[in-house]
């Protein structure tokens, strides 16, 4: 079991962060959120596929408008991502559920408090957002952040010091971000951060590329920080349709146990041993299974080696013999079927459990 930091928690729209709250996925848009139809839908096909919470680009006076209409239409919590200009986030606090701060370009004290008011008028959180590429070199070597220096060390004194106008001002509803496209970094100011202080944290590595590389970088850089107890939200940040950022992001919490989306399917990595398709046979099986509800640990085993005994746990599986396959229950025979017939059985003992 992973035991998760402690920290304060905050609520954007109806979902909770931190504070033992659920680990939630986010994404954000890739349209024109002045073309407040294409953003709505994209929100909508987002929400569908899983999406928690909605990020948008809000980057002129025009997109802050349309927040109000982009609002009305969609059901999930809707963040404003703001840059350069505090105008345009004191025009977005009047719709959005949260707003997101870079502090290396919204950066005058007088700027942010006047943010801080109108986030604190409506009750609504800011998310310190820094990321490798806007914040100011050489800062940490001066702030000596303990166990990390460079670009981490850079990141944090540089939140740390943003930090000081809100809490001056008594705001608290506060969550962080660090990210970095490189994983040390990024992990490595993540940890440090934990020990300074009880924020949530919005967890990514930015810019991580096309699906392949990105989905590697995300899962690697995300699914350290969370086996190690850090992080409260985050967003898979890929270079593709955002669906599959969630998609991505998913599996992450499912396959560490800390969310329940459904099945989750243990196969073979197959080898010389196997006598049956394993691969067609898990595909098929995981695009029967994907959109089932209920927990589930699933195994499709190639030969006897790895199955039933190894997945001996499994609510229920397969394991390939030579044209034939036996189906099992926490690893219990329970029939044994000729291959052609392995999925339809399977399919059949399947739907008893649900």
């Amino acid at each position: 079991m992973i035991k998760r930091r402690r920290t304060r928690q905050i609520k954007i729209g109806n979902v909770a962060i931190g504070g033992g709250a659920p680990v939630s996925i986010q994404s954000m848009t890739t349209t024109d959120t002045r073309d407040v139809d294409a953003t709505v839908d994209q929100i909508a096909e987002l929400a569908a596929a899983g999406c928690e919470i909605v990020r948008v680009t809000v980057k002129d006076m025009e997109s802050a408008k349309c927040l109000k209409d982009i609002r009305r239409g969609i059901a999930a919590p809707l963040v404003a991502d703001i840059h350069f200009d505090y105008r345009v986030a004191l025009e977005s606090a009047k719709h959005a559920d949260c707003i997101r701060l870079n502090p290396g370009n919204i950066s005058k004290p007088e700027q942010v408090r006047q943010v801080i008011a109108a986030c604190k008028d409506r009750g609504i959180p800011i998310r310190v957002g820094a990321n490798s590429g806007s914040i100011q070199r050489g800062r940490g070597k001066a702030a000596k952040i303990k166990g990390v220096s460079g670009l981490s060390a850079d990141m944090i004194a540089g939140v740390l010091d943003y930090l000081k106008i809100f809490e001056k001002e008594k705001f608290y509803d506060i969550k962080i971000s660090l990210k970095a496209a490189h994983i040390y970094e990024t992990v490595m100011a993540y940890r440090a951060l934990a020990r300074e202080c009880d924020y949530p944290f919005h967890l990514g590595i930015t810019a991580s590329g096309l699906p392949f590389a990105g989905t590697i970088k995300s899962s690697i850089g995300i699914g350290a920080l969370l086996l190690d107890g850090i992080g409260d939200t985050f967003r898979v940040s890929l270079t593709a349709d955002p669906v599959e950022e969630v998609r991505v992001g998913r599996e992450i919490v499912k396959s560490l146990g800390l969310r329940n989306f459904g099945p989750v399917i243990m196969s073979c990595p197959t080898c010389g041993r196997a006598e049956i398709d394993i691969i067609t046979l898990t595909e098929r099986i995981e695009a029967r299974v994907k959109d089932f509800p209920k927990p589930l640990d699933i195994a499709v085993m190639g030969c006897v080696v790895n199955g039933p005994g190894e997945a001996a746990g499994a609510d229920i599986g397969i394991a390939g013999g030579k044209g034939v396959g036996v189906i099992f229950r926490k690893g219990k025979i329970v029939k044994t079927v000729k291959e052609k017939q392995l999925l339809s059985e399977f399919m059949k003992e399947l739907e008893k459990l649900l």
